[in-house]
């Protein structure tokens, strides 16, 4: 075979296993948006069987012995100089899948993809019944399977470098210590500073906004920022999150609260700014390895990106209150575009990470690095993870969760 007959067929398995990944997908989404609660148990298994055939098409040795006859190994994942780059690195990032796929039992990913399914759902009771006890065993069962697939991949000594390198290529504990440890002194000063100044006013974010009108303004503002309908949805789930079922077909949810229209106001811009980045793949590259995130890292500072620099920046208000005010205007009654973006700004902080501001932010994201880098150096059991969270809490942000549903869960 030749190098193109090699590679076209590398790229045909690879599109069939990408249809596998995005059938699961679909199927997780429906889990978290319209499946009945009585319907999680079979899901579960479901989603295991999709889950193993996955991994049947991700260890095909068909697939190591195309990367090997183009030139791709561990050590030169690249592969052969003389093909084009864009196909160097479908090369890399098919060899490292390959060989982290292949070192996992598929008996650890079938069971691994159940317990998955089963503690999405266990983590929705728990917190609609504010009860972490119903969560924990299944937090435990999802710490346990992410250890032994670490060990699995060669990261015996820090079992948690092997999940921060799954999304973040070669990211590290010791890395990630050199950024936190300084951000994280910086922003509790800052945030104590911000503290001692009169805040700005913000009571007409809390006023009785109706979901149905939220709702509304949320697709409008999804439209303008580019989110094209006919490849898309908006649904409503537990945790607002985007997921993609296929090339034209990208997800995003989002949440609402009748006294708190930042929320999934916020939450919208956020995940379409997901969104908008998986849309914005080369068609060339459509359903194959490349058509996805270079990194979470990557992914996440797009959603960033038009959370914050974009959807708070008053340019960006002065063009969309007159229509917020127009479909609130008894909520809205007498407030300039300025004084909403002054409040949109305003630093305070809140016991949850998806609505805190931009100085806090930051610190939600550290206190949860800092209990799982604990938990999977076995420094801290899952039973005492409330309490872990409550004074780690209390120490970044000052405030201290007076329940399970404002804290851990």
């Amino acid at each position: 075979m030749s190098k193109q007959e090699l590679l076209d067929r590398l790229y045909a398995l690879d599109r069939q296993n990408r249809h596998w990944a995005h059938i699961s997908a679909l199927l997780q989404w429906d889990q978290e948006t319209y499946l009945p609660p009585a319907g999680v148990e079979d899901r579960s298994e479901q989603v295991a069987l999709l889950e193993a055939r996955l991994h049947e098409g991700q260890t095909n040795p068909e697939l190591g012995r195309l990367l090997g006859a183009l030139g791709s190994t561990a050590k030169n994942p690249l592969g052969d100089e003389t093909l084009q780059p864009v196909d160097r690195n479908f090369l890399r990032v098919l060899r490292k899948s390959y060989d982290r796929a292949t070192c996992l039992p598929a008996e650890l990913v079938t069971a691994a993809a159940k317990a998955e399914a089963l503690s999405q759902a266990a983590w929705v009771q728990a917190r609609k019944q504010n009860n972490f006890a119903l969560f924990a065993p299944h937090l435990q069962s999802m710490i346990d399977f992410a250890k032994q697939k670490a060990r699995l991949w060669g990261f015996e000594e820090v079992p948690y470098n092997g999940l921060l390198d799954l999304h973040e290529s070669g990211m590290t504990v010791d890395t990630i210590d050199g950024v936190f440890t300084p951000l994280r002194r910086e922003l509790t000063a800052l945030t104590r500073k911000i503290a001692t100044r009169r805040p700005a006013e913000r009571d007409f974010l809390d006023r009785d906004y109706p979901v149905d009108q939220q709702d509304q303004f949320g697709r409008d503002l999804m439209k303008a920022l580019g989110f094209e309908v006919p490849r898309g949805r908006l649904d409503l789930s537990a945790h607002p999150f985007t997921t993609t079922v296929g090339s034209d077909d990208i997800r995003i949810t989002t949440r609402y609260f009748p006294k708190n229209i930042l929320s999934g106001l916020f939450s919208i811009i956020h995940e379409t700014g997901h969104a908008l980045y998986e849309m914005g793949f080369d068609p060339k590259l459509r359903g194959t390895s490349l058509a996805d995130g270079a990194s979470m890292g990557i992914h996440e500072s797009q959603s960033r990106l038009w959370e914050n620099v974009i959807g708070r920046s008053l340019p960006f208000w002065e063009g969309q209150f007159p229509r917020l005010q127009d479909r609130f205007s008894e909520q809205l009654k007498g407030i300039s575009a300025q004084a909403f973006y002054r409040g949109v700004n305003d630093v305070h902080p809140s016991l949850i990470r998806v609505d805190a501001d931009e100085v806090t932010y930051s610190l939600h994201i550290i206190l949860r690095y800092e209990l799982e880098k604990r938990l999977f150096a076995g420094e801290l059991s899952v039973q005492d993870l409330p309490r872990a969270w409550n004074a780690l809490m209390v120490e970044l942000l000052g405030l201290e969760p007076e329940t399970d549903a404002e804290g851990v869960l």
